[in-house]
């Protein structure tokens, strides 16, 4: 996989987290699942077709989504997530997608993508059809993003 398009969606994240949480996430160790494997309690996905195609997700821990749910509501508390603070995290997702559709276009590769999709439950489990690049972004004293990262290049 093309070590532009992960830097785009890791660069991407960040600066949307900074402006959502105003809080700096610290990329961690990158690395590759080609298996089935566990994840969040939460994940957004959002597919990408054009020059690259398959997808990314964005695994995040309940209290994570609320506090993004919560930043994006003006501040509100959130307690629970419902359809509302949902809707706000998934479009959370949107957000870092456009934009790195954005840093994208600047290098000539043109992507779009679809409208998020949003899981929860336990037990989650994720399989790709391409190995998937596992970006974790660290958030100060709040936990950890997963950037999953499953997408190939068309020829």
């Amino acid at each position: 996989m093309n070590a532009e398009y992960i830097k785009s969606f890791i660069e991407s994240a960040q600066s949307v987290i900074k402006m959502l949480l105003d809080i700096e996430a610290e990329p961690g160790d990158m690395y590759e699942k080609v298996s089935t494997f566990p994840v969040e309690q939460i994940i957004v996905m959002i597919g990408v077709t054009g020059r690259i195609k398959g997808q990314v997700c964005f695994e995040l821990s309940e209290e994570i989504a609320k506090m993004i749910a919560s930043s994006m509501m003006g501040g509100m508390p959130i307690t629970e997530l419902d359809y509302i603070s949902m809707s706000a995290v998934s479009e959370m997702g949107n957000m870092i997608m456009g934009n790195a559709s954005m840093i994208l276009a600047n290098k000539a590769i043109n992507i779009d993508i679809t409208p998020p999709s949003l899981l929860t439950g336990e037990n989650i489990e994720m399989l790709g059809k391409v190995p998937t690049i596992i970006a974790p972004l660290k958030l100060q004293g709040l936990g950890i993003i997963n950037l999953n990262i499953t997408v190939e290049e068309v020829i």
